[in-house]
């Protein structure tokens, strides 16, 4: 195969050339016709294309007839999911479950109905016999969203319903799928761990008395142990990926594909396909990398002009991976607050206490207070920037111990519900196929005979 490959690298070199002398199309085109590039405006703000009545997030408020910036909120079937969380912790629960409920139903659920619902959930939490032998064992993928998504479009193989979408159907295929994402990623990694890394192979069995949270440790674990502390925050983790409106990628993905009318299956492996991309669901990863480097160039973490001296570095592209960014910093659509962020921060700290890592969290608030200062000096930008959920889930996943090749995967296990959400609305709506419209900009030609071609 490598010969045959190593011949055909001319051609590919050849095609390549013939792609790009295609070039870029005039930019000043899209403004000519007014086209929405990202589905968004010039002030960033995303094009209407849909109505939802699943979550909300609000950033800014009319004041004087102008859109003004404010505090950023996150609702998730109307309810704040700060009041959501500050509820669960308060009586000393885990919530991911109960958020999964209110997104897919539309209401929190009494205390009996969480407990059925829970139950549900843990009796859909077993995989096909030899799934894992068959499936998951062989060719282990070095990326786990792919091996999450190979997974995924399989168990079609498994389900003699698979192309129903009526809705007692597609929900009877999405409440298996929020039960079975633990599954298959860490169960993805542990293959992968083992085959390419040359680790001890650890396949536990979850336990159906446990949250998700707490399976997840268990399962990735070589001793199943855990603190409380520790499932307690993977658990606000969860809660706050589960779901951040209609228009976000991944979820925009969930609404085009399911208005196919194609199954469930094909729907949310398209879903994680987007996710997968380091413009969405890696953005953590980048988080971590780059702390990592600071933490090697900065000398004095406690040195607010050094750090600031390290930001404006990477704003210039003069330092980590010289993309002019500052990783975790801003939001497409929230300026002075992300309300995930405000949340999560809370609990942060106390597991780098925990951990033992209060400095490297030093160094984080640090970050988090001094960016949106040097961002606005160097890039004149004034509407506000703030730290966003990314900011702090890589750190956490980190002091977890969790694997940088799982941390996008543990994005897509919260956010499963989200997506199983989004498709039911989708196919009660009965809308039409999503089919936005694209301008042709080149001119047309005349067919020239194969004999006559140079």
């Amino acid at each position: 195969m490598a010969d045959r490959l190593s011949r055909i690298t001319p051609q590919i070199e050849e095609y390549t050339k013939l792609c790009l002398a295609n070039g870029p199309i005039d930019p000043q085109l899209y403004t000519k016709y007014d086209v929405k590039r990202g589905l968004r405006d010039l002030n960033g703000k995303g094009v209407l294309t849909g109505l939802t009545e699943i979550s909300e997030i609000h950033s800014q408020e009319v004041v004087g007839g102008k859109a003004v910036p404010c505090e950023g909120k996150l609702y998730y079937r109307g309810v704040d999911v700060e009041d959501l969380v500050r509820g669960f912790i308060k009586e000393d629960r885990f919530g991911f479950e109960e958020a999964t409920y209110l997104l897919l139903f539309g209401s929190l659920p009494t205390k009996e109905q969480l407990e059925e619902f829970t139950g549900v959930l843990a009796d859909y939490r077993t995989l096909p016999t030899s799934f894992v032998r068959d499936i998951i064992m062989k060719a282990p993928s070095a990326d786990m969203m792919n091996t999450l998504a190979r997974s995924v479009l399989t168990l079609y193989s498994y389900d003699s319903n698979a192309n129903d979408i009526s809705i007692p159907n597609v929900l009877r295929q999405c409440l298996e799928l929020i039960s079975l994402f633990p599954l298959l990623s860490v169960y993805g990694y542990q293959a992968y761990s083992h085959y390419h890394d040359g680790k001890s192979l650890f396949i536990h069995a979850p336990r159906p008395e446990l949250s998700t949270a707490e399976n997840i440790l268990r399962l990735l674990r070589p001793n199943k142990k855990y603190t409380p502390l520790e499932a307690r925050i993977l658990d606000v983790a969860l809660v706050l990926h589960a779901e951040h409106g209609g228009g976000n990628n991944s979820t925009f993905t969930t609404h085009v594909v399911t208005s196919s009318g194609t199954d469930t299956y094909s729907a949310i492996a398209a879903a994680l396909g987007s996710l997968k991309g380091p413009r969405h669901g890696g953005a953590n990863i980048k988080v971590v990398q780059m702390f990592e480097d600071m933490k090697k160039n900065v000398k004095d973490w406690n040195d607010d002009e050094e750090i600031s001296a390290y930001l404006k570095a990477l704003l210039h592209k003069e330092a980590f991976d010289r993309a002019g960014l500052i990783y975790g910093m801003g939001h497409a659509v929230y300026s002075i607050s992300d309300p995930r962020a405000n949340v999560f921060q809370k609990f942060v700290q106390s597991l780098s206490e925990e951990k033992g890592r209060e400095k490297e969290f030093a160094l984080y608030s640090a970050v988090a207070r001094l960016a949106p200062q040097v961002i606005a000096k160097e890039r004149k930008i004034y509407k506000g920037v703030s730290a966003n959920v990314d900011f702090y889930s890589g750190f956490v996943y980190s002091m977890l111990d969790l694997p940088p090749e799982l941390f996008t995967p543990i994005f897509a296990i919260a956010r499963i519900s989200g997506w199983s959400a989004h498709r039911l609305e989708e196919l009660i709506n009965a809308g039409k196929i999503i089919r936005p419209a694209y301008m042709n900009v080149s001119e047309h030609r005349p067919y020239v005979p194969l004999d006559e071609r140079r």
